[in-house]
Formats: C-alpha cells, sequence, structure tokens
C-alpha cells in the first residue's frame, strides 16, 4: 500500500514538472526567443511598429506565427521585450566596464561612449529605441517603471562618488545631473537617427562629456 503512495506521488511529481515546463515556454537559451526579437527590430524599423504584423516577424525569424506566440503575448510584449532585453545586457556590460575604471569622470566617458557606440553599430536598434518605441503610448506609460531607472541609477551613483571624491560639486543633485546626461545624449542618438546627413555617432562623444563637465560658460 506504501509502495502504491509513493508511486502514485511520484508520477504526480512527474506530471507537474511536464506541466511546470509547459507553461514556461519563454526559454531564452535555445536561441528562437534571440532570432525572434532580433528580427523584429529589423521589421519595426524597415516597416514601422504600427505597420507590422507579428506574421511579418515570424517570417522574418524563420519561424511559424504560432512559435511566436510561445515566447511573447503579443505584439506590444515583443517591443517591451526588445527594450528590456536590450537595457539588461547593457547594465551587464556596463557595470562590468565601469568596474575596471577608477576614476569617476572616466566612467561617465565610458557611459557615454558604450551608449553611443551600441547605437552607432545597430541602426534598426536605434530607429526602434528612438522611433517606435516612443510611439507607442502603452510603453510610455511604463517607462519610469522599466530598466531605465536601473540605468539612471548606475549613472547617479557614478556621480555621487565622484562628489565623494572631491572630483565633482558637492551641491549638485546627482539624480538631476544623471537624467541630465542621459537626456543629452538620448537626444544626440534621436537627432543621429531623424538627420538625413550621415556622420559618426561616436564623432560627439566628447563634446557631451566636454559640456556636462564644464558647462557653457566662459572660464576667467
Amino acid at each position: 500500500m506504501a509502495s502504491t503512495r509513493k508511486a502514485v506521488q511520484a508520477k504526480a511529481v512527474q506530471t507537474k514538472t511536464v506541466q511546470s515546463r509547459a507553461v514556461q515556454p519563454k526559454e531564452k537559451s535555445n536561441g528562437k526567443y534571440a532570432a525572434i526579437l532580433r528580427a523584429a527590430i529589423k521589421v519595426f524599423a524597415r516597416s514601422g511598429y504600427f505597420n507590422s504584423k507579428v506574421a511579418d516577424v515570424a517570417h522574418e525569424a524563420g519561424v511559424a506565427d504560432g512559435t511566436v506566440y510561445l515566447y511573447f503575448k503579443n505584439k506590444d510584449d515583443i517591443l517591451v521585450s526588445i527594450f528590456n532585453n536590450e537595457m539588461e545586457e547593457a547594465l551587464s556590460q556596463g557595470r562590468a566596464a565601469l568596474a575596471q575604471v577608477a576614476d569617476p569622470a572616466e566612467k561617465l566617458k565610458r557611459v557615454v561612449l558604450a551608449h553611443l557606440e551600441r547605437f552607432s553599430s545597430d541602426r534598426d536598434l536605434a530607429v526602434v529605441f528612438q522611433v517606435e518605441l516612443r510611439g507607442s503610448t502603452k510603453f510610455m506609460e511604463q517607462f519610469s517603471a522599466t530598466r531605465v531607472s536601473d540605468y539612471l541609477e548606475l549613472i547617479r551613483s557614478v556621480i555621487e562618488d565622484g562628489q565623494k571624491r572631491g572630483v565633482f560639486r558637492q551641491n549638485v543633485n546627482s539624480t538631476i545631473a544623471a537624467k541630465i546626461l542621459f537626456g543629452a545624449v538620448d537626444e544626440m542618438v534621436t537627432n543621429w537617427v531623424l538627420s538625413r546627413k550621415r556622420y559618426s555617432l561616436l564623432s560627439i562623444a566628447d563634446i557631451v562629456v566636454d559640456i556636462f563637465f564644464n558647462g557653457v560658460r566662459a572660464h576667467s
């Protein structure tokens, strides 16, 4: 009787495990998740988010329409996932890079350079971030709750560290300063995307950093 009960329990655990796997289809390690996101970036940048369909993304990724829905709830979910996925990667790489530098000023320079370099090397991604995401009311409503807050905190912590070391002015609000730097770099990427001219996005990194550190007032 006891052995029968154990067998039933074991079967129940096995069934529960199978069911658990079945309701957790967002497995990123098999490559399809990344392939769908990559395809979506290309489709959204080329055709515009609102003009694109999930079927277009599936076709570009080389998967069936139903496969997309195994990983994403809908088109909105794909768009937000692009943002979160890229931000997570940027944060991870940024933290690793900053850990190798001690000087707060140099850290901020690297933040600016890394931000511009990321979009400079992937114009489709820049279009999606600067144009398509901003056109989504649903995304903008939850913008402050996204990984942007973590990104801003990374910048703010560098500024605060610089204040403690005497590198930056202590009477500056570190939160506002972080938002100003982010806003400046973000606007430079937007201008680059929308401009009819073709120029190096990285070429303006030093200019942004110089103005942020030194302002526009002439030094006597």
